[in-house]
């Protein structure tokens, strides 16, 4: 068998395998064609492993004279003989601890690809030929994320098992007991025109307020793992979420929900975007303790003067009661106190060059932000309210909190506080997984895309939580550099045609994460 390249009319060229039959070639399998010299030689890659892998011409290590070995065989090795497969040895290993191994087709190779060379779908279909030798065709990829999230309450609905999976290892994580989960939520914009019934234009955090949206909500437990997530169309307000996303947890988990909540009360926690009279009403109707972000200088007269007559010093927590019977609970930090006096002169700055250059008009005028500063005089005199500016001093530095748990006020702040996991699953998912930018514009391969960079996250904070409990020096973005440069070699043994594959040494740092991954997956570690 050898390998032909022909040129065709169209300008093109195809590479295909041909045999030798007498006198005639006859064509053995066909790889494609391109114009793109990289895609030609991609393929002509293809060919040569088809080649050896019919012949069993793999370079034969142990059949050469001892002093030509070395020489030899590092001669004739070729990049189809070298694969990454440090991503499958290590994360593959937590993929299979977790449990997603139940899950088949495309999930492995797509989630496992994502964590290390994040990109578009692709980049991902050059990343597992160019670093694995496996080729996919990207429309395959497309039809499996189709798949993915595309049979919601059918028994082949693979998001379902997804996450029940995913809830199923985050209880066991947790010792079977799951009493506080956090939520919170974050916009992702697409860099496109026009909208859908999923993709409309709202406030957007990343102030891209000209493009489609969607929101994505998420649920985790005290220690950060994740319990479930759901996604919203863009036009629809943050405090309309929650309670849904909450009811449908309880639904898609049912029993195994109930089992891992023990306590009296589940404890739910989530920012000041958040928080509604209906919300709480919801949460306290369905049994839950909550603790949600207060926005203090938004309440009546008679709350703020409570708030500000308790005087706080810096390190200092006290709760009041409002007017309706809720409780309050505001600390006072001079940390937070600086940076807010700081946010509040840049704004006012800002405004008065504004105002100064003719740029501020009536439009402008609202209680939005550092705009709440304007006021107009006669029929267009816009100035700066220095009144209102010096009022808001006094708030500097305090923070509330709204909860019906019985905890003490410093507990309340500390469960509060616990939010910055999400939050950093969200810097996590827009920065290190390039969940953004989102090129898909069906609705069930946005979702698919979601979901791969969902597992993705839940593997990486399995990373986190075994290189914690070993206290290892190696850091998350480590193991993940770590993995990108550990080879393993196929070639084949004496008197044998089926080829072998062996890992090449590790360095240190990778010896040592391989062996903390492997105590972690074989001890009782991973599941308490």
């Amino acid at each position: 068998m050898f390998i032909n390249r022909s040129k065709n009319k169209s300008g093109t060229t195809s590479v295909r395998v041909l045999q030798k039959r007498g006198r005639n070639n006859v064509l053995v399998k066909s790889f494609g064609s391109s114009r793109d010299m990289s895609e030609i030689e991609r393929m002509v890659e293809q060919a040569q492993e088809f080649i050896r892998r019919q012949t069993g011409t793999y370079y034969n290590l142990f059949n050469q004279p001892p002093e030509q070995n070395l020489e030899d065989f590092i001669g004739k090795l070729s990049n189809s003989q070298i694969s990454v497969d440090g991503p499958e040895v290590v994360f593959g290993r937590l993929f299979d601890h977790v449990g997603y191994d139940a899950i088949g087709g495309l999930f492995r190779p797509l989630v496992l690809s994502r964590l290390v060379a994040p990109g578009s779908k692709l980049k991902t279909v050059d990343y597992l030929w160019r670093y694995n030798g496996v080729s996919y065709d990207v429309n395959k990829i497309y039809r499996y994320l189709d798949k993915l999230c595309g049979r919601k309450g059918n028994a082949d609905d693979i998001k379902s098992k997804i996450e029940q999976i995913t809830f199923a290892h985050g209880a066991r994580a947790m010792g079977g007991c799951i009493d506080v989960v956090f939520y919170d939520i974050t916009t992702l914009y697409f860099e496109v025109a026009g909208e859908d019934d999923l993709r409309r234009t709202g406030y957007l955090k990343d102030g891209k307020f000209d493009c489609p949206q969607i929101l994505l909500g998420l649920l985790v437990t005290r220690e950060g793992l994740p319990i479930s997530y759901e996604i919203f169309q863009g036009d629809l307000s943050e405090k309309k979420t929650f309670i849904p996303l909450l009811k449908r947890a309880q639904q898609k988990f049912a029993d195994t929900w109930i089992r891992t909540t023990r306590t009296k009360a589940t404890r739910t926690t989530a920012d000041a975007g958040l928080l509604s009279r209906k919300n709480i009403d919801a949460l306290v109707a369905a049994g839950y303790e909550y603790i949600l972000g207060a926005r203090l200088k938004n309440e009546n007269a008679n709350v703020k003067k409570k708030v500000l007559a308790l005087n706080l010093s810096d390190g200092q927590v006290a709760s009041i009661e409002t007017d309706d019977g809720l409780r309050i609970v505001v600390s006072f930090t001079e940390k937070r106190q600086k940076k807010d006096a700081f946010n509040r002169t840049r704004g006012l700055l800002r405004l008065q060059a504004k105002v100064a250059s003719g740029k501020i008009t009536k439009k402008h005028i609202n209680n939005r932000g550092y705009n709440k500063y304007l006021r107009i005089e006669g029929e267009a005199n816009i100035s700066i309210d220095l009144e209102t500016f010096e009022k808001d001093a006094a708030w500097d530095g305090l923070k509330g909190y709204v909860t019906n748990a019985t905890l003490p006020d410093e507990e309340v702040l500390a469960n509060y506080h616990n939010l910055w996991f999400i939050e950093r699953v969200f810097r996590m998912s827009k920065t290190d997984l390039q969940i953004r930018p989102m090129y898909h514009r069906l609705r069930n391969r946005i979702e698919g895309h979601i979901c791969i960079c969902f597992c993705v996250y839940v593997l990486q904070l399995e990373m986190e939580r075994l290189l914690k409990a070993a206290n290892s020096t190696i850091t998350l973005e480590k193991a993940r550099e770590l993995v990108k440069t550990m080879y393993a070699l196929t070639y084949t043994k004496s008197g044998h045609i089926k080829p072998s594959k062996t890992m090449l040494r590790m360095d240190p740092l990778q010896q040592e994460l391989y062996q903390l991954v492997d105590e972690w997956v074989k001890s009782d570690l991973g599941n308490a």
